[in-house]
């Protein structure tokens, strides 16, 4: 592909934008860790909302969605659809206790809830194991998204640097990753907000674009309709949201997804697999962000408006160009006939100047926004949770911010290795959920039960670990490589295993200490059934949940808005549009009940925490 100088000019313009808005926070973020990591703990919802959006619209994303409409169709994207659950449990039971907890990872968490050489050992280990093969795992995968990306796109010829012959599109990606760590490094978090702001802008601005061309391309709507009624069978097992139809009376699923994998996604995976970004019980770098913002209701509404943009605005592009691929490509693309890579050969192909040039642009965006985020989030547990707490503990804060830099800068040179060893992205997301697998519940419940301890999740994370390898190697053995149900049976035997292994373990180990437990609380106020004994000794004696049966109400209504929001789109797009305006009517309604519960509940709160502890 042929970028003419209009097209470079506007590429060149977005890294000076990247790179002035790193100068410009560099001398802020350097004052100490806290502003490095959590921006002093002074964002706005909006800014911290918008940072997580751009942080999960990585460069891999619409590659890995492309993959799974080309197997699954439309409802392939149930794999991550639902999360969103999760990520509703985050916004009205987890924001406010993050925020109260005050802690600057959630590693630290660890000895915040426990106490003792376990609970150290708990933070110290779990931080080697974000921050080390789990962080690599993340930005190994966007990383071969970015060179496949380029290598399709531009065509790069190696180059000769020092005697060692370096691909093109591996160069192109170097200069990505010198950018990102130049303003994520100098500047922490503040630059990775700012910077996150304008990359989503600009990512799905050229997404939005590129949706266009592609049906175009097709033929127009009716035209892609039919041609995937070809490739399907029918229309709508293309672009239904629930991979199902009615055979003989009887409700089945498509080949590509059967019900027990849809039932698996809807009924086990959205609470009991850890996930970065959909983390039970909140977690990772939206974590992060809650502990940057101002205020306890800035945690509440930016991860409120993370779920909606990234469940219900961001898919549609994305979706609408992988199934206009399914047309235009339909053996893939390449020997390996890639079926990912259709979505970067569409964008070659379809668009004109200055489009290629916002498109390039926004695949930098998106590449950039992610590894800036992870380089942070990792070398925030490497420093925080491991350096300072267990090798050099009273340095000054000049000190802890220079070995931060550092190590921002060596963790993505270890993830160039993980790169090397990823052969699809779409099957490293795959892995990371199974290796997941299990630890959601006990994630959840020690906010809510005083019984957790420590050795409850150094149970569950090692039991997921081995479990999960264990069984893919199982089921794989006794079920055909590509089936669909391979995921969901390693997703069941890894769940059922780790719950019986951790509660066992919780109660054959000691309980935490009254005191340990009467500090938590009094910190965080969980509140609920499962603190009565603790909130009773502390004068707390009946106090329920943080916004109480509103939070539960005001969950259901959140799922309800952003299903109906995103499903209420797609009929629009493809021409349903008395189905869709209901659906985005019902919407409406839902969002409307959410905000009339924050404003009973900001009053409820006042006048219980004016009278429970008189």
């Amino acid at each position: 592909m042929n970028l003419t100088a209009i097209d470079w000019g506007i590429v060149v313009a977005y890294f000076a934008l990247s790179m002035g808005i790193g100068l410009v926070f560099t001398k802020k973020g350097g004052e100490s860790i806290e502003e490095y990591f959590l921006s002093g703990r002074n964002v706005s919802w909006w800014l911290a909302g918008a940072s997580m959006v751009a942080t999960t619209f990585a460069a891999d994303t619409p590659l890995v969605v492309t993959g799974f409409v080309f197997a699954h169709g439309v409802a392939g994207n149930w794999i991550w659809w639902n999360m969103l659950m999760s990520g509703m449990l985050t916004v009205f039971f987890f924001a406010r206790l993050w925020r109260r907890a005050g802690v600057m990872t959630d590693v630290e968490f660890a000895e915040l809830r426990y106490s003792g050489k376990p609970a150290a050992t708990l933070r110290g280990f779990r931080a080697l194991y974000l921050a080390i093969p789990i962080n690599l795992i993340i930005l190994g995968w966007v990383t071969k998204a970015m060179i496949k990306i380029l290598t399709i796109s531009l065509g790069l010829h190696p180059v000769n640097i020092l005697g060692t012959t370096v691909s093109g599109e591996v160069l192109a990606v170097g200069i990505c990753f010198v950018i990102t760590v130049a303003y994520s490094t100098g500047a922490g978090m503040w630059a990775v907000l700012w910077t996150d702001l304008v990359q989503f802008v600009i990512k799905m601005s050229a997404v939005i674009v590129l949706a266009v061309y592609a049906v175009r391309a097709v033929g127009g709507m009716d035209k892609l309709k039919s041609g995937l009624a070809e490739h399907y069978g029918n229309a709508d097992a293309a672009i239904s949201v629930l991979p199902v139809h009615f055979v003989g009376g009887s409700m089945t699923g498509y080949a590509w997804m059967p019900l027990m994998t849809l039932a698996v996604f809807l009924s086990v995976q959205w609470w009991a697999a850890w996930y970065p970004g959909a983390e039970p019980g909140g977690g990772g770098y939206v974590a992060q962000r809650i502990f940057s913002s101002k205020t306890e209701r800035d945690g509440v509404l930016a991860t409120l408006f993370f779920n909606v943009a990234h469940y219900a605005i961001r898919p549609w592009p994305w979706i609408i160009t992988a199934l206009a691929t399914v047309l235009l490509y339909p053996a893939g693309i390449g020997p390996a006939h890639d079926h990912e890579a259709a979505y970067v050969q569409a964008y070659v192909d379809l668009l004109p100047t200055p489009w290629r040039g916002f498109m390039m642009a926004g695949f930098a965006a998106a590449y950039m926004s992610t590894v800036g985020t992870q380089l942070n989030w990792g070398a925030s547990y490497l420093v925080n949770d491991f350096y300072k707490r267990f090798v050099k503990k009273n340095e000054t804060e000049k000190h802890y911010v220079a070995v931060s830099r550092w190590a921002t800068v060596v963790l993505f040179a270890l993830s160039i290795i993980v790169t090397m060893n990823i052969d699809t992205v779409g099957g490293a997301w795959e892995f990371l959920l199974d290796l997941g697998a299990g630890t959601g519940l006990v994630l959840i419940l020690r906010w809510y039960w005083w019984r957790i301890n420590a050795w409850s999740e150094i149970s569950a994370m090692l039991t997921s670990f081995v479990v999960s390898f264990i069984a893919l190697k199982a089921v794989k053995n006794a079920l055909p490589a590509d089936s669909p149900l391979v995921q969901s049976y390693v997703m069941l035997i890894t769940v059922a295993v780790s719950t019986v292994v951790w509660l066992t373990v919780t109660f054959a180990t000691k309980p935490e200490s009254d005191e340990k437990l009467e500090a938590f609380y009094e910190r965080v106020r969980p509140g609920g059934p499962g603190w009565s004994r603790i909130a009773a000794k502390l004068g707390y004696a009946g106090e329920s949940i943080p916004g109480g049966a509103l939070a539960w109400t005001s969950w259901l209504a959140g799922i309800v808005a952003v299903y109906s929001t995103l499903f209420g789109i797609g009929k629009l797009v493809f021409g349903e549009i008395g189905v869709g305006i209901g659906l985005l009517a019902l919407a409406t309604l839902a969002f409307s009940w959410i905000a009339k519960a924050f404003r009973e509940e900001d009053a409820g709160v006042r006048a219980q925490r004016d009278v429970v502890k008189g």
